[in-house]
């Protein structure tokens, strides 16, 4: 029976001092804004900020209310289960292709690995340039093939640019994730399945995916949340929320209503929301999706 070591310290103090630094970042960045957000919720603002009138729950009323604010929920669903589903495939692909390179692998591996450092907002500038109705270099080719693009009219267009500009700013961190994931199950697995007759497609899925489980479930919770806000630049970027509010999901119409149409209580009311939204979702992947995951 294997006996469980723990740590002592000699000084009571040194835990609370090692753990210090990390509890101020998620004090400071985490609890305060939170805290704040549910303190502007039930409060009411003019425009110019001089009068503040405490209004209970009124303005998360007032959201449920607004068939903008509700159509935005179904905008951001169509969005986060593209992103995702689209962004875990192709990045566990490109990772099994990576995991067979032989000759020239690190150089392959260095050009997957780039869009990461691209920062949200010039990843949605980019992929607008090349996109942009009148001097796009892929919206010409589309022309070229008859097919008219135009984002800034047509809404599944813009849902469309989104979608592939937020893919390829996330699709580096998912691959290093899969590439890493496949790197450590063992060559001798592999190796037997393939003995027993087993080709590269039957292996990748009786023996490579499922013990890619953890990693798939890690990397759908980080993409989830992600999509939820992490993606806010790319938007505003890419397409403003338009055409007529199509491509507006929740984080970007939490900026428009705040910062734009100046409604803070309302907009804090949504951030709150936002958040609920967030813990339910990690809830519910935990407690359902981690069931098939095979440690």
């Amino acid at each position: 029976m294997a006996v469980e070591k723990r740590v002592r310290f000699k000084s009571w103090w040194l835990p609370w001092a090692l753990i210090a630094p990390q509890m101020a970042i998620i004090l400071i960045f985490f609890f305060w804004p939170a805290g704040q957000a549910l303190y502007q919720s039930v409060l009411q603002q003019d425009a110019f900020g001089t009068s503040t009138q405490f209004v209970g729950l009124e303005n998360f009323k007032a959201l449920f209310r607004d068939d903008t604010y509700l159509s935005s929920f179904k905008t951001t669903a169509v969005f986060s289960v593209a992103v995702a589903g689209l962004g875990l495939s192709l990045s566990m692909l490109l990772a099994v292709m990576a995991d067979r390179v032989v000759q020239g692998a690190s150089f392959y591996k260095t050009l997957l690995i780039w869009p990461y450092a691209v920062a949200p907002a010039v990843a949605g500038v980019l992929w607008l340039f090349m996109f942009a109705p009148s001097i796009g270099v892929v919206s010409y080719a589309l022309r070229e093939m008859g097919f008219d693009w135009n984002h800034l009219l047509n809404g599944t267009h813009a849902m469309i640019l989104i979608v592939l500009a937020a893919v390829w700013k996330q699709i580096s961190y998912n691959f290093l994730f899969f590439l890493a994931g496949l790197q450590s199950i063992p060559k001798s697995l592999l190796e037997a399945a393939a003995m027993d007759g087993a080709g590269p497609w039957r292996r990748f899925w009786t023996v490579q995916f499922p013990l890619l489980t953890p990693t798939t479930f890690f990397l759908l919770v980080i993409n989830i949340i992600y999509v939820f806000i992490d993606t806010f630049a790319i938007v505003d970027a890419a397409t403003s929320g338009g055409p007529g509010k199509e491509t507006a999901i929740l984080v970007y119409k939490v900026y428009f209503d705040g910062f734009k149409a100046l409604d803070l209580g309302g907009s804090a009311a949504q951030s709150v929301v936002l958040m609920v939204i967030l813990v339910g979702l990690t809830v519910v992947q935990f407690r359902y999706v981690e069931k098939r995951v095979h440690y």
